[in-house]
């Protein structure tokens, strides 16, 4: 972010875009795409299409044209070009630094007052002006509407129990007010699924009752087999799934058609914010086109020539494949580091039904010495090809909030070591076959629950039974359902769930530490901790560990300012905590995500971070500066 300093102390902060002076309206140049709808008077020129101010994106130098093919595994999926196209009201650059987009500035105060300015001459898709009204009518008519909303307003946008006071100041200018900081404001709205606190007004009231007779949308409703105008309103209001192609949006792309369908269209916005330095309107490419496809055809659409781009559905043990197709088929796969805490994670349930796991599951000797009998060396070199960083589920150093001993600290390869700590613990009685027994008498056999999704993760699972067994340990591999799962786990009743570790491993002091705090349910360590803070003491269990207890307590910290020194120190404490706690057990982090690009299509760069949060996948590399170079424009056009 780019602070005003000589204002920090006094808590003003000022969010601002500091990019080159737009083209002048005279040096636009038209998409051939539009060229014909322009000439015929069926939509004004690209220079009353875009904001008075817009954002000028300095690095993007490309042509207009063509399409970008891809593959989906469901139609559902179609709704991740929401995450990597990726235009948010303010969204991370490349330096993973906090940008306005959409909005032309943000005004923060303290983390507590924040006041957007609108960019004027904005429009939706369908050439409707983008204004405060449409702020205003998600946080009145939708957010606070308990039919639309029963949840009510969303809890980013509340600072202990209180919503944010919304004001409108004029038709470009809104401001949130919140009686204490919430630092997670500006982040939340920059993650990779946009949470939308702004709609297309002057579509959806036509299907709200406070603006349309409602007996009508209920008999509307009741036509499609909905339960009311609410229901009605809500299938509509699907910007985030894109299953309703008449709903103005302001991306990049926009949905053409529904489904059900083995192909979805989506063609450029003409009244898209984002421009280049040489008065071209984003996105350079006209279509992106999505193809349904079973996911385990991906590697080998993609080997035989069939995809432009792809790289979600792809994963590193694709690799080989892919690569053998790159000659032949005129692609390039490239290989970027996947930013995640650890590819495989060990979650002991600190919240586990059974008294005895639940003891020794809370035993910090145990969590231990279950992580120092892991060969993770092993481990790299049969699932990452040896190109992994073995340790703990933390940090990557590419984040500015690493720092040494992290990754390593209770995490090298000594079962020595291990089965002291067993011992230490009492767990010293054997059975004929070695295996310990526990307290109660029964065999030490640890059942490791997992969806079943991953296949690697099942056989990573059993190389660890190997090296467990050297300690007395057996471990049996259970996998089934995601749902299936997550509802054992929420109710006490997994002993030790395995799945990918933390999703943002390259934070910066800005991000909210949510998921490094016993705040969520779906932690499998600690989902009864996480569930009785998600309903506010209501279900679940009260945190009852000093050392998980000061993860709340960091988590206050980091909140209830706007200093970031502050919120840099509590998340420092935070990673310490976690390495010294084990309260998850890392094994590889650093697997590669292959990106297979056709050679003519031009953006991306060769190496970089990828991840779901904060990248949303390959988003903030702004998919809307991907271009086709003119040979291969030229050659798609015979």
């Amino acid at each position: 972010m780019m602070w005003t300093n000589a204002r920090l102390r006094s808590g003003l902060l000022a969010l601002l875009l500091t990019l080159p002076l737009p083209a002048l309206a005279a040096d636009y140049v038209e998409q051939p795409y539009f060229k014909d709808k322009v000439s015929k008077g069926e939509m004004p020129p690209v220079s009353d299409r875009v904001p008075q101010a817009p954002f000028v994106s300095e690095q993007a130098n490309g042509d207009y044209g063509g399409d970008i093919v891809t593959l989906v595994a469901r139609a559902r999926d179609i709704r991740y070009i929401s995450t990597f196209a990726y235009s948010r009201l303010v969204g991370y650059d490349r330096n993973l630094e906090l940008k306005p987009d959409i909005l032309e500035k943000v005004g923060d105060e303290d983390d507590r007052v924040f006041t957007f300015t609108i960019r004027e001459g904005h429009r939706w898709s369908d050439g409707h002006p983008f204004t405060a009204e449409d702020f205003r009518y998600y946080w009145e008519d939708i957010a606070q509407n308990k039919e639309l909303s029963p949840a009510g307003v969303p809890e980013f946008m509340m600072v202990d129990g209180k919503p944010a006071k919304f004001e409108v100041l004029d038709e470009h200018t809104v401001r949130y007010t919140f009686d204490k900081p919430n630092p997670r404001f500006l982040p939340q709205l920059a993650g990779p699924v946009d949470p939308g606190i702004y709609r297309p007004a002057h579509y959806l009231k036509q299907f709200h009752a406070k603006y349309a007779d409602k007996a009508k949308l209920d008999e509307v409703a009741k036509g499609q087999k909905l339960k009311s105008w609410a229901a009605l309103h809500n299938r509509l209001d699907d910007m985030k799934e894109h299953t309703n192609p008449d709903e103005p949006v302001l991306q990049a792309w926009r949905v053409t058609n529904r489904a059900p369908a083995n192909r979805f269209i989506f063609e450029r916005n003409p009244y898209y914010h984002r421009v280049d330095g040489h008065g071209h309107q984003l996105p350079y490419v006209d279509r992106i086109i999505m193809d349904v496809s079973s996911s385990g055809l991906f590697a080998a659409k993609a080997n035989a020539g069939e995809v432009d781009l792809l790289f979600r559905g792809i994963a590193m043990s694709d690799i080989p494949v892919l690569k053998q197709g790159e000659k032949a088929h005129d692609y390039t796969t490239l290989l970027w580091p996947y930013a995640r805490g650890s590819e495989l994670a060990l979650f002991p349930d600190l919240n586990a039904k059974d008294p005895v796991w639940r003891a020794l599951n809370r035993d910090i000797r145990y969590r231990r010495a279950l992580s120092l009998a892991i060969d993770r060396k092993t481990l790299n070199n049969v699932f990452l090809f040896g190109l992994g960083i073995e340790g703990n589920n933390t940090v990557m150093e590419q984040s500015p909030l690493s720092f040494p001993g992290l990754r390593t600290l209770n995490a090298t390869y000594d079962p020595a070591e291990a089965s002291r700590l067993l011992d230490e613990i009492g767990l010293t009685k054997r059975n004929s076959a070695g295996t310990r027994l526990l307290p109660d008498g029964r065999e030490m056999e640890i059942i490791v629950e997992t969806d079943g999704e991953a296949s690697h993760i099942i056989d990573a699972l059993t190389l660890i039974g190997e090296f467990w067994r050297e300690i007395g340990v057996r471990l049996f591999v259970k996998p089934q359902e995601r749902t299936v799962l997550r509802n054992r786990a929420f109710a006490g009743l997994t002993n030790m769930v395995a799945g990918q570790g933390f999703d943002n491993a390259v934070p910066t002091a800005i991000m909210p530490p949510t998921e490094y705090a016993p705040m969520r349910q779906d932690n499998y360590a600690w989902p009864q901790w996480g569930q009785h803070v998600e309903t506010k003491g209501k279900n679940g269990e009260a945190v009852d560990i000093p050392e998980a207890q000061r993860l709340l307590e960091l988590y206050k910290i980091w909140m209830n300012t706007g200093n970031r020194g502050v919120q840099q120190n509590a998340w420092t404490e935070m990673l310490r905590n976690h390495a010294e706690n084990q309260w998850t057990i890392g094994t590889v982090a650093g697997a590669l995500q292959p990106i297979v690009v056709r050679n003519n299509l031009k953006g991306l760069p060769q190496k970089a971070l990828y991840s779901w949060e904060p990248t949303a996948m390959i988003g903030i590399y702004r998919v809307d500066e991907m271009y086709w170079n003119k040979a291969a424009l030229k050659e798609a056009r015979k």
